[in-house]
């Protein structure tokens, strides 16, 4: 079977939005669809090894994947997707012949919590973020060298940011706002650094006012070259775009459930 990301689209439409899954045919290469499948949902995490299921997976990290199969999976990789749960690998089937599989189910998150725009300066943002995208992943950069970065950047950075680097990793918050692992310096001339971007090219930036980094406002810079200021952190914005469908530039009229997309997750 040729696999192309068009007969991936067929695979998927005929397991449906529900839970489901199927053994496919075998001539097709589950490593190739395994790479087509990172390639549209980022890197995934291994719930089963050479026949042997990771003892910490929950619900939380993708188990229902594993329900069809009982104990005959052999490797089984998932993606976190939207309020899906997309698995592929091997499993054996009734007979015992091990073949590769693709398998959906229904992703529980909890219901994000609003933006809290009555609250004050205690709220703990990066834990908001990771009650919003249903993140229970360990930190995924903790070794950040934050003191090389800044010291080759030439200044201190805001502490939300480094934390929200330390916990998600490289990707994109709904795949599509994508987090820099440091900062761009190209809107220096224009005193400011982006931090974050989208497919739409708007750039998330900071304009760096004043010594202390963690007072420094968002700035928007559309993609028609139009500069947005925000009194409020970098963690604090991007949980405010990703639930309030007021924010000018919010993503919550096109995602109803929220998830952080990693390009380079280490398993």
């Amino acid at each position: 079977m040729e696999l192309t990301q068009a007969a991936v689209n067929d695979l998927l439409a005929r397991l449906g939005p529900g839970g489901s899954c199927m053994y496919l045919p075998g001539d097709l290469d589950p490593k190739e669809l395994a790479g087509l499948l990172a390639d549209r949902y980022g890197t995934p995490h291994t719930l089963v090894l050479d026949g042997f299921a990771d003892p910490t997976v929950d619900d939380s990290r993708g188990a229902a994947l594993l329900v069809p199969f009982e104990d005959r999976a052999v490797t089984i990789r998932a993606w976190a997707y939207g309020d899906q749960w997309v698995g592929t690998g091997t499993a054996r089937d009734t007979e015992g012949t091990e073949r590769a599989v693709l398998a959906i189910a229904r992703r529980e998150v909890p219901e994000p919590p609003d933006a809290a725009p009555d609250e004050g300066g205690d709220v703990d943002w990066l834990e908001r973020l990771g009650r919003i995208t249903g993140w229970t992943l360990p930190d995924q950069r903790p070794d950040m060298d934050w003191a090389e970065t800044e010291s080759r950047l030439g200044t201190a950075l805001p502490s939300d940011y480094k934390r929200m680097v330390e916990t998600f990793g490289e990707g994109a918050f709904d795949g599509f706002l994508d987090l820099n692992q440091e900062p761009w310096t190209d809107l220096r001339e224009d005193r400011l650094l982006v931090w974050a971007g989208t497919e739409h090219e708007d750039l998330y930036c900071w304009k760096p006012d004043g010594g202390d980094p963690d007072r420094w406002p968002v700035v928007v810079r559309s993609f028609d070259g139009e500069d947005v200021a925000f009194d409020c952190r970098a963690a604090e914005f991007v949980c405010r775009i990703l639930v309030d469908p007021h924010h000018p530039f919010t993503m919550a009229r096109y995602f109803d459930t929220h998830w952080f997309m990693n390009y380079g997750r280490r398993d």
